[in-house]
C-alpha cells in the first residue's frame, strides 16, 4: 500500500478495492457495485497518488481530467469538452480521475458564478450519474466546502486524506531513499521524520530526491550532513529564536557535530552558530 496513507485510509481503500472485485456476486443479487470515490484534503497529501495506485491494483488504464484547465475561454465549449472526456473514458473499462473538482462543481447557490458555469455543474452531475459500473470514477478536491451538495451524493465513498503523521513520514523517507537509507543512521531518519511535521507528502518526496541527488553530486560529504542540510533548505528557520533553538537542538541530538558542520547544515554563519550555542549553554 502507499506509505503516505495511515491505517484508516488504507482500510477504506482496501474495502473499496475488495467490493470492486466482487462485481459478479453483487450483480447476481441485484446490488450496484460501488464505482465512485471522492478524495479531499490539502494539496500534496497524495490524492493523485491514490488514483494511480487504485488504477494499478485494478489493472485498469487511468484517464485524468484536470477540471481547472478544461474550462475553455469559450464557456459553451467546456460542456462538450467534459462530455468528450467522459465518452473517451467510457469506451473501455478504466479509472477516470477528476482532479480539482471544485473548479467546476461549485455550489449552484454561489451568486458570484456565471450561469454557464452553473450549467457545467449539471453536465458533470449527469455524466457522473450515468457512468458505467464497469469503470471507476475518482474525484479530488482541495476545497470540499465549495462543492455542490449534489456532487457529494453522486459518489459512493468519500474519504479525507490527511497530512502524514510521523509514522507515515518515516515510511516515505524509507521508501523514497531506497538504496540509500542504509547510509543514514536511525536517529537521522527519526530526526528527518520528526522535523517534517506540517509538510505534505509531495514535498517530502521531493526532499528525498534532493538528498539522493546530493549523495551523487557530493560523494565526499557525509550523508548525515547532506540529509540535514537539505532538510533545512526545505524548512529553514524563520527568525533568530528558531535559529538559536535549531542550533542547540542539533548539538543536543547529535553531540558529535562540530560547529562548522552545524553551520553547513543550517546555512547559518559559523560565528553566529558559535554565539547561538554559547547563548544556549548560558540559558541552561
Amino acid at each position: 500500500l502507499p506509505p503516505i496513507l495511515n491505517e484508516y485510509i488504507q482500510q477504506q481503500i482496501n474495502d473499496f478495492i475488495k467490493e470492486r472485485n466482487l462485481i459478479a456476486q453483487f450483480v447476481q443479487v441485484g446490488i450496484t457495485p460501488p464505482n465512485s470515490l471522492l478524495l479531499y484534503g490539502q494539496p500534496g497529501v497524495g490524492k493523485t497518488y491514490i488514483a494511480h495506485w487504485i488504477s494499478s491494483q485494478l489493472n485498469l488504464p487511468l484517464v485524468t481530467l484536470d477540471l481547472a484547465t478544461s474550462i475553455s475561454s469559450y464557456l459553451g465549449r467546456s460542456g462538450q469538452n467534459i462530455r468528450s472526456i467522459f465518452d473517451y473514458a467510457k469506451a473501455q473499462p478504466s479509472v477516470l480521475f477528476l482532479d480539482e473538482l471544485d473548479a467546476i462543481a461549485k455550489r449552484r447557490d454561489d451568486t458570484g458564478d456565471l450561469g454557464e458555469l452553473k450549467r457545467l455543474v449539471n453536465v458533470l452531475l449527469k455524466e457522473i450519474e450515468d457512468y458505467p459500473v464497469t469503470s471507476i470514477i475518482i474525484g479530488a478536491t482541495n476545497h470540499p466546502e465549495l462543492l455542490d451538495k449534489a456532487i457529494w451524493r453522486r459518489f459512493d465513498r468519500t474519504l479525507t486524506v490527511e497530512m502524514p503523521e510521523m509514522p507515515e513520514r518515516k515510511k516515505i523517507f524509507l521508501r523514497h531513499l531506497d538504496g540509500y537509507e542504509d547510509v543514514l543512521s536511525e536517529n537521522i531518519l527519526d530526526y528527518l521524520s520528526n522535523s517534517t511535521h506540517g509538510i505534505n507528502s509531495a514535498d517530502i518526496c521531493k526532499l528525498c530526491e534532493h538528498i539522493k541527488r546530493q549523495f551523487i553530486l557530493s560523494p565526499e560529504t557525509p550523508a548525515k550532513i547532506i540529509a540535514l542540510s537539505e532538510l533545512f533548505k526545505l524548512n529553514p528557520p524563520h527568525d533568530k529564536n528558531e535559529k538559536v533553538e535549531i542550533c542547540n537542538n542539533l548539538k543536543h541530538d547529535f553531540p558529535y557535530l562540530t560547529q562548522r558542520e552545524i553551520s553547513q547544515i543550517t546555512h547559518i554563519p559559523l560565528t553566529t552558530v558559535s554565539r547561538y550555542l554559547t547563548k544556549g549553554k548560558k540559558e541552561e
